[in-house]
C-alpha cells in the first residue's frame, strides 16, 4: 500500500507542476508567459515548456519559425502548442515589404540588403532535389504575396517589365547579388505601398530541428507562407510544418496553406547521401531500420485531424516512412498542384510512403494530382471513408504487396483508383471513374506483419486483389471500367457483388449485375458541406450479398499477412460511409445502406452517427 501511495502523490506532484505559458503580442519574453504577464514569441515559450506544459497563444500574427527543443515524455505528459480558444491566430513565414518604387505602369521593385532574410535567402535558394522536373527553367524557394495571395515566378525580368496578360496571374522575379536582393513584381491597378505586401523569409514555420522530438500537439493555428524545399522520400522533408522523424504528435484544427513545396510533412531525417532511384531508396530503408530506427516504439504513431491544407505546390500531406501507425482523418485538402510550374513524383493530397498500418479516413480531397496516393510498404493500411473528386487520380497504390482495404470511399474523379500494388481488397466502395491495373518491373519490399521489419522482396505483376459490393458508374453502357489487365495467375482476383451502372462488368465477374441508370454524380456545394443526389434502385438488392470480414478475405499472397485491422483484431465492414449499420443478411451494394429512392445526402463534413 506505501509504494502504491507514492507513486500516486508523484503523478499528483508532477500534474500540479505542469504549467501553462501564455503567448501574446502585447507580452516581453523576460516576462514568465503568465496570463498577466505574457511572452511574446512562441519560441520563447517553446524554449520554456517541459513535457506536461500548454503553451496557449493569443490572437495575432507571429512572424517567426517555432522550431521546439524538447517534446514531451508520453501520450499523457506532451507539449502542447494551442490557439487561444475563439481567437485567431497565424503563424506566417514571410515578412511585409514597404518601399516599392513603380518603374513602370503596374511594375515596381524593391532592393532589400540581404541581411534582411538573416541566414536563409529563399530567393537564393533553388528547389531542386530527386525526383523533381523543372520543366527546363529555374524555380525559387522565394514568393511574394499581395494581400495574401501569391504571385508567380517569372522566368526573367523581361516577363515581368512586359505589360501585363488580361486575366494572368500577375508575375515577379528576383535579382540576387553579394549585399542586395532586388524584386520586380506587377502590381496591376494598386499602389503596394498602400496593401499588404509580403515575401517569404522562412523555410518553415513550425518544425524541430532535431528528430524524436516526441508528443507535441499542434492545436487551432493557421499556419501559412513558408519556403519549403522540395520533399522527396530520399531527402530530409521539411513542410511547412512537419514532425521531422518523431513519435506520437497531434496536428488538428489547423488551416495549412501558401507552401512552395510541401504543407504537412510526417517524414524523414537527414539519413545520409542516396541515389534517387530504385536502389538509393532501398538502401535508405535499410539505414531507416538500422541507425535511423524505424521502428513503431520510435517513429511514427501520429494523429492528424481536421486540418483545412491547400495551396501547396507538391503534397498537402507527405511522409517517408514517419507516417507509419498514423490516422490521416477528417481533413480537407484542396488546390494542390495547381500551377503546375514544375512537376515531380511526390505531388499529391496525400502522399505516404511506408504507410504501415495507417489509415487515411473521412478525408475530403479535390483539385489535386493523385489524391491519395501509398507509395511502397502501404501493409495493413486501410483508406476509409474518404471523398475525392476533380483531381487527376482519386487512388494510386504503387508497389504494395498488401494486405490493404479500401472501403467505403467516393471516388468520382476520371481515373478512380490507378495501382500499380496487389494484395488490395475493394470493399463497398463507389467509383464514378476508370480503375486501372498496371505492371512494373520493380522488386519492392514486403513486412512482417503490423512491423517494420523486411521479409522479403517481390516483383509487382497485379493480382491477388479483391472487389466486393461496389459500384463502378460508366459514361455509357458497355463502357469499360478497367484500363490493363490483371496477368498473373499466381495470383488470381476475386469479384463478386459487384454493380456496373452503364459499364461493362470485368471478365472476372461472377454473375455481375448491370444496370442502365446513371445517377448524377455532381458533388453539391452548400453552406454547410457538400451533398451527393444518390438514387438506390430495389433490384439492386436482388443479388446475394454478404458481410466483408477477415475470414472472407483471408491472406495476401505475397506477404502472407492477414486482412485485420492494425491492432490486429478482425475487420468486419459492417457499417456504411454513413456509419448506418448494414443489413447483415444481404448488405447493400456501395458505401450506402438506404431504402430505394432518391435522396440527397450530406457527405461532407460527415457528421457523427
Amino acid at each position: 500500500m506505501m509504494k502504491i501511495i507514492t507513486i500516486s502523490a508523484l503523478v499528483i506532484a508532477a500534474s500540479a507542476q505542469a504549467a501553462e505559458y501564455h503567448v501574446a503580442k502585447n507580452g516581453t519574453n523576460r516576462n514568465a508567459g503568465s496570463a498577466s504577464r505574457p511572452l511574446l514569441t512562441i519560441q520563447g515559450a517553446a524554449d520554456l515548456a517541459q513535457p506536461g506544459d500548454t503553451i496557449t497563444v493569443h490572437e495575432g500574427i507571429y512572424r517567426e519559425r517555432v522550431n521546439p527543443p524538447r517534446g514531451g515524455s508520453s501520450d499523457d505528459q506532451r507539449i502542447v502548442y494551442q490557439a487561444a480558444l475563439g481567437e485567431t491566430v497565424v503563424i506566417k513565414g514571410s515578412e511585409v515589404v514597404t518601399g516599392w518604387r513603380e518603374v513602370k505602369d503596374n511594375v515596381w521593385t524593391v532592393t532589400l540588403p540581404n541581411s534582411f532574410f538573416g541566414e536563409f535567402n529563399p530567393f537564393a535558394d533553388l528547389i531542386q532535389g530527386h525526383w523533381f522536373d523543372p520543366k527546363g527553367r529555374e524555380h525559387h524557394t522565394g514568393s511574394v504575396y499581395l494581400n495574401g495571395e501569391w504571385l508567380v515566378e517569372a522566368t526573367d525580368l523581361e516577363s515581368v517589365l512586359a505589360a501585363p496578360e488580361v486575366e494572368a496571374e500577375p508575375l515577379w522575379f528576383a535579382q540576387v547579388d553579394e549585399r542586395n536582393t532586388t524584386i520586380h513584381a506587377q502590381f496591376v491597378s494598386v499602389d503596394p505601398n498602400q496593401e499588404l505586401v509580403e515575401v517569404n523569409a522562412r523555410r518553415t514555420v513550425f518544425y524541430p530541428d532535431q528528430p524524436g522530438q516526441n508528443y507535441i500537439t499542434v492545436r487551432g493555428f493557421t499556419l501559412t507562407q513558408a519556403a519549403t524545399s522540395w520533399s522527396p522520400p530520399t531527402m530530409e522533408q521539411i513542410g511547412l510544418i512537419g514532425t521531422h522523424w518523431s513519435k506520437g504528435w497531434v496536428i488538428e484544427n489547423n488551416t495549412i496553406n501558401y507552401s512552395v513545396c510541401a504543407g504537412l510533412t510526417l517524414g524523414l531525417s537527414d539519413m545520409g547521401d542516396y541515389l534517387g532511384n530504385l536502389t538509393g531508396y532501398t538502401n535508405m530503408i535499410k539505414d531507416a531500420m538500422g541507425k535511423g530506427g524505424w521502428n513503431k516504439e520510435n517513429v511514427g504513431s501520429h494523429l492528424v485531424r481536421g486540418n483545412k491544407i491547400s495551396q501547396c505546390e507538391q503534397a498537402g500531406i507527405c511522409g517517408s516512412l514517419g507516417g507509419a501507425f498514423s490516422v490521416i482523418e477528417n481533413n480537407e485538402i484542396s488546390y494542390i498542384h495547381v500551377r503546375q510550374l514544375f512537376k515531380g513524383q511526390e505531388q499529391g493530397g496525400i502522399k505516404l510512403h511506408g504507410a504501415v498500418d495507417t489509415v487515411v479516413r473521412n478525408n475530403l480531397v479535390h483539385h489535386a494530382p493523385r489524391a491519395l496516393w501509398l507509395d511502397w510498404m502501404g501493409q495493413g493500411a486501410e483508406v476509409s471513408g474518404n471523398v475525392a473528386f476533380n483531381n487527376s487520380t482519386d487512388l494510386y497504390l504503387e508497389v504494395n504487396h498488401g494486405p490493404a482495404l479500401v472501403a467505403n470511399n467516393i471516388l468520382l474523379s476520371p481515373l478512380a483508383v490507378s495501382s500499380k500494388s496487389r494484395g488490395t481488397a475493394f470493399v463497398h466502395n463507389l467509383f464514378g471513374g476508370r480503375l486501372s491495373a498496371g505492371t512494373t518491373t520493380r522488386t519492392t519490399p514486403y513486412l512482417e506483419p503490423h512491423g517494420t521489419l523486411v521479409a522479403g522482396y517481390h516483383g509487382n505483376a497485379p493480382g491477388d486483389d479483391r472487389y466486393y459490393n461496389n459500384i463502378y458508374v460508366g459514361k455509357r453502357p458497355g463502357y469499360p471500367m478497367f484500363v490493363g489487365e490483371y496477368n498473373d495467375p499466381e495470383l488470381p482476383v476475386t469479384m463478386q457483388g459487384n454493380l456496373y451502372l452503364r459499364g461493362e462488368p470485368y471478365a472476372a465477374e461472377v454473375d455481375p449485375m448491370v444496370s442502365n441508370l446513371r445517377p448524377d454524380l455532381m458533388p453539391v456545394q452548400k453552406p454547410d458541406g457538400i451533398y451527393l443526389e444518390w438514387d438506390t434502385q430495389a433490384e439492386w438488392s436482388n443479388a446475394s450479398r454478404q458481410i466483408v470480414t477477415t475470414e472472407l478475405l483471408g491472406f495476401a499472397g505475397v506477404s502472407g499477412a492477414r486482412f485485420e485491422q492494425a491492432d490486429g483484431s478482425p475487420i468486419r465492414v459492417d457499417r456504411d460511409y454513413l456509419g448506418r449499420s448494414r443489413n447483415q443478411q444481404n448488405p447493400s451494394v456501395g458505401p450506402f445502406e438506404l431504402p430505394a429512392g432518391k435522396v440527397q445526402l450530406k457527405i461532407w463534413p460527415k457528421e457523427s452517427k
